[in-house]
């Protein structure tokens, strides 16, 4: 697996959070799980480009096709 998107995933983390606490403080609830929304849509969009290839990689180790 690559360390360097555990590092990415893990920072885009910290930095949804840290916006969502000051959007929220500052009032703007709205705003805070807007953000939230976004920074899980950038991780999935990451995440499903390796769930694709574990898929591709399975099929063509059983030889499914």
């Amino acid at each position: 697996m690559k360390v360097d998107l555990i590092f990415k995933i893990a920072a885009v983390g910290m930095i949804t959070a840290i916006l969502h606490i000051v959007l929220e403080k500052s009032g703007r609830e709205e705003y805070a799980y807007l953000i939230t929304l976004v920074g899980v849509i950038i991780v999935l969009g990451a995440v499903i480009t390796l769930v694709s290839q574990l898929f591709t990689d399975v099929r063509v180790l059983f030889r499914l096709y």
